[in-house]
């Protein structure tokens, strides 16, 4: 029996190891375009940025040590270029050699992965614009800073978009990141990405969201290019890093006549398998069905597909198996903060016609009493009966853990009273008694019960024009440091002996309470609650509130910013 794999790296060779796992008769062969069979991927940009130094750290197997471990004929610069399906042959090229032979097959993987896209416009072709997918790509990198680019442009501000920007400014360069999409990190909900943005220019990055480029020419400066924006900016640069998203590389598909997404992307079965039955796809390549709203989709992640490879492998020795959908999560470091995503966005969820709720709140990474406590910025999703949808989390420590354990949950069906029964570890450094995943569900629960009311930052416009008294329970002095015009400053503390002045105050109107993370404005409304009083509390305080509406008309004090970081 013969098996051709076609690509390597995650999904092929994923297949081509669990294959020999299962058969030690079988005659496997990996045929992979590219020098590499076998590199992290994922971790070419921090070879880029030096936190990666060695350039063979990142080759994970070579062909030698596949062929002694697992008896692999992998054959590098090897591109398959035509498939005959009824002959069940491929033809190879063999880049090296420069000829071409034909192969036969009984079984057939393709994992041909997902390419850079590159926009039909101006100067793309330009030495001096680069993307990053394999280990030559990060050479070229890593050789034009060595010497002496200093100025860099990031078209896309995606996860490699992201990655390369921390990268180039760890070299030292000054960065200018350019994204289309009004947010940067589209693939996490606007309030969220804002946390990211303000991190980025922490760190001296230029940002410029909501605006498109339509060239590279050369520069009038002492850089050699300028990349040309739609308002006719002008940005000058010695490298450019193109990152504004990658497609399925299905072309090899296409002409065999298999079935293909509108997306591009192969159609394949839960055992991974084409639309021709000796033909299977994983990785990149393939259309995938997203786990919540059922909608398929294209997710370019390592896990995926190596889970992919697996599956393909054992429905070939005739296992019966099936993958899963997927729900995408994924997780990016931006200097000192992380961002990290599991389920579908709301955005995502509201263009589906998906009913939902969510709550916003900023618990810390471990028990606040002990040193080093760190805000971690949660937003879980969930549906009106309580079903969790999705959750993102941005900060600093402990953000990986805890989207984790709620990937886990949404994998597991659970609700959000599983959320808020769910036993994880704890001690003072690592956590706290309760932990942010349990307050997440707490808090959804006080929604759906009716324990808790909120309001939103979106909507600011209406809770201002004096419909309803605004009423904030910060400290004295943390109001005075910056609060929206109009409010009523009563500290949580204080309101059971002032209720009346809120009563006078309010005049029958409802009271929109809020403090700085939605904690002590819940406390407040509770008390409302007990009076009798029409209130509601703010959806993660007013650190949220600014995350979703920067422009909000605040009365700001000189030490706003430090208010709010406390």
């Amino acid at each position: 029996m013969r098996i051709v794999i076609v690509g390597g790296v995650a999904g092929g060779m994923s297949a081509a190891a669990r294959l020999r796992r299962l058969d030690e008769s079988a005659e496997i062969v990996v045929l992979e375009r590219g020098g590499d069979v076998s590199f992290a991927n994922c971790g070419l940009p921090y070879h880029v940025g030096g936190e990666i130094t060695h350039r063979d750290s990142l080759l994970l197997h070579t062909p030698a040590s596949l062929r002694a471990s697992l008896n692999l004929d992998v054959r590098t610069r090897h591109e398959v270029i035509a498939i005959n399906r009824s002959a069940r042959t491929v033809t190879v090229r063999d880049l090296e050699a420069q000829r071409d032979y034909d192969l036969t097959y009984d079984d057939l993987v393709l994992a041909t992965g997902a390419e850079p896209i590159v926009p039909p416009l101006p100067g793309l072709d330009r030495p001096e614009v680069r993307t990053l997918r394999n280990v030559p790509d990060a050479d070229v990198l890593r050789r034009m800073l060595d010497e002496g680019a200093r100025k860099a442009v990031v078209i896309g501000a995606g996860f490699i978009g992201l990655e390369t920007v921390e990268a180039f400014r760890n070299r030292g360069l000054e960065v200018t990141l350019i994204e289309l999409a009004p947010q940067v990190l589209p693939a996490i909900d606007a309030e969220m990405a804002q946390l990211v943005e303000a991190e980025l220019r922490a760190h001296d990055v230029d940002v410029r969201v909501g605006i498109g480029f339509v060239a590279v020419e050369d520069s009038a400066t002492e850089h050699p290019i300028d990349v040309v924006l739609a308002d006719g900016t002008r940005v000058p640069a010695d490298v450019v890093l193109l990152g504004v998203g990658v497609r399925p590389s299905t072309a090899l598909a296409r002409a065999a006549g298999l079935e293909l997404a509108p997306s591009g992307a192969v159609v394949v079965t839960q055992a991974q398998q084409t639309s021709d039955p000796h033909i299977y796809a994983v990785g990149d390549a393939i259309q995938v069905v997203d786990a919540v709203t059922g909608a398929p989709g294209v997710v370019p992640l390592a896990g995926p597909a190596n889970r992919q490879g697996r599956i393909a492998a054992d429905a070939i020795m005739g296992r019966s198996v099936a993958s899963s959908p997927v729900l995408g999560t994924a997780i990016v470091r931006v200097f000192e903060l992380n961002a990290a995503v599991t389920g579908p966005t709301s955005r995502r969820l509201t263009a589906a016609g998906v009913e939902h709720r969510v709550v916003h709140l900023h618990p810390g990474n471990h028990a606040g009493y002990y040193p080093g406590a760190e805000s971690i910025h949660l937003k879980v999703i969930f549906t009106p009966s309580g079903r969790l949808l999705g959750a993102q989390a941005v900060g600093g420590a402990g953000v990986d853990k805890r989207i984790d354990v709620l990937a886990t949950a949404l994998r597991a069906g659970m609700d959000v009273d599983d959320l808020a029964e769910l036993e994880l570890a704890y001690a003072p450094p690592f956590g706290s008694a309760k932990d942010a995943v349990n307050m997440a569900g707490f808090l959804a629960q006080n929604l759906l019960d009716g324990t808790l009311s909120n309001w939103s930052g979106t909507d600011l416009d209406s809770t201002l024009d004096g419909s309803v008294l605004v009423l904030d329970v910060r400290s004295a002095q943390e109001f005075e440091s910056g609060h929206l015009p109009g409010s009523l400053n009563i500290a949580h503390v204080d309101l059971r002996a002032r209720i009346d002045e809120v009563i006078t105050a309010a005049v029958g109107r409802p009271v929109r309470v809020l403090c700085a993370s939605g904690f002590r404005s819940y406390l407040a409304h509770r008390v409302l609650s007990a009076h009798g009083i029409d209130s509601a509390s703010l959806d993660g305080g007013l650190q949220t509130l600014l995350a979703i509406r920067p422009d909000a008309p605040l009365v700001v004090g000189s030490d706003f910013a430090e208010a709010m970081r406390s």
